[in-house]
């Protein structure tokens, strides 16, 4: 789900460009089109980095546990989104709880890195 809305943000940016008229390479010109790549580059930005905490999460931890948390993370992705396109100066809450659940996410990973490596 999270590689979707990674091409979701893609396509957005996509139909932006063509709606302004932005033609690539340039990322700017537009307010509205410059908001969409923003939240393109910010979810990559993010997802990059939250992968690697789902994944060591659900492998060291617990995979329900980790879903619970990607799901959050996701949901509040979404709302950030869309809340940026629309009014970005709404965004800081979403953005808030997109970040608890990717700090939650990385300090269970690394319990479970912690725990096996103790228990090695």
């Amino acid at each position: 789900m999270i590689c979707l809305l990674m091409l979701a943000t893609g396509v957005h940016v996509g139909r932006a460009r063509g709606r302004y008229g932005i033609k690539a390479p340039a990322i700017s010109g537009h307010e509205m089109f410059e908001r969409a790549y923003r939240i393109q580059m910010n979810t990559l930005e993010n997802a990059a980095i939250v992968l690697p905490a789902l994944w060591v999460n659900a492998a060291f931890i617990s995979d329900r546990g980790a879903a619970m948390l990607g799901t959050v993370w996701l949901a509040s992705r979404i709302w950030y989104a869309l809340a940026y396109q629309h009014e970005p100066a709404k965004r800081e809450p979403a953005f808030v709880l997109s970040m608890i659940a990717f700090t939650l996410l990385w300090l269970a990973a690394a319990y479970g890195i912690v725990r096996i490596i103790m228990h090695s």
